[in-house]
């Protein structure tokens, strides 16, 4: 199953048209760096087996530590608390921050929900961390991402992966249910994330296939000498 998803990834990232090495908003990433996924059930994992979080995928295949910091059921109110001591015990150089799935959930205000996600985004980066802000989708009966994540990624300057969770959780074979992704959900949230942080700058397609051709395992190596180089 490992090697399905990772496969996927890699044809994922390098499909035609993908952008990679040029010049972006954050800092490139270096190779002892460590990303920080924080925020709910979403990046706990919730809905796929074990080892299939799109943290734990998104290590394997970017070669950079990944700590999963995700709780089940958290709020903003809640994550906003949480996030200083996660932060400074862990010392990321990016944050990926995936949060206000529960507050949508149980509509909550989402001018507070908006203003925790930009306290959030400000602890990050006054602590010297770069920080990457993925939208949600909203409830309801048109699954569409809600419009707050634009808001406050556009007020903070924030590299902002608007629609890849309401895209895989529009498909079917992607979702365990209708709020969570399974298996290979999680794994194409990761390829996406991988190859946005390409485009932002943080990453080179280098550094993705040298994480992926460590594995060794010839579909990896296939995929690669069939992609387009950078």
């Amino acid at each position: 199953m490992k090697k399905m998803l990772l496969a996927l990834i890699v044809l994922t990232l390098f499909l035609p048209g993908g952008c990679g090495g040029e010049k972006g908003p954050l800092n490139l990433l270096p190779e002892n760096g460590v990303i920080l996924a924080f925020g709910d059930s979403l990046t706990h994992g919730t809905g796929a087996a074990a080892g299939q979080s799109y943290p734990e995928v998104l290590e394997r295949i970017t070669g950079r530590r990944v700590v999963r910091s995700g709780v089940p059921g958290e709020e903003t109110e809640t994550g906003l608390k949480r996030l200083p001591p996660v932060f400074d015990a862990v010392r990321p150089d990016l944050v990926i921050l995936c949060h206000g799935g529960n507050d949508l959930l149980r509509r909550r205000d989402l001018r507070r929900t908006a203003e925790n996600l930009k306290t959030m985004i400000a602890v990050i980066r006054d602590r010297g961390g770069q920080v990457v802000l993925v939208g949600v989708p909203a409830p309801g009966l048109g699954l569409r991402t809600s419009p707050l994540y634009k808001a406050v990624a556009e007020e903070t300057k924030t590299p902002y992966l608007a629609d890849t969770l309401t895209e895989i959780l529009s498909s079917g074979d992607l979702k365990a249910d209708y709020i969570h992704p399974n298996g290979k959900g999680y794994a194409r949230m990761a390829a996406a994330i991988a190859d946005f942080l390409v485009r932002q700058g943080a990453l080179s397609k280098g550094d993705i296939q040298k994480a992926l051709l460590k594995t060794g395992h010839r579909i990896y190596r296939s995929a690669l000498s069939n992609s387009h180089r950078i």
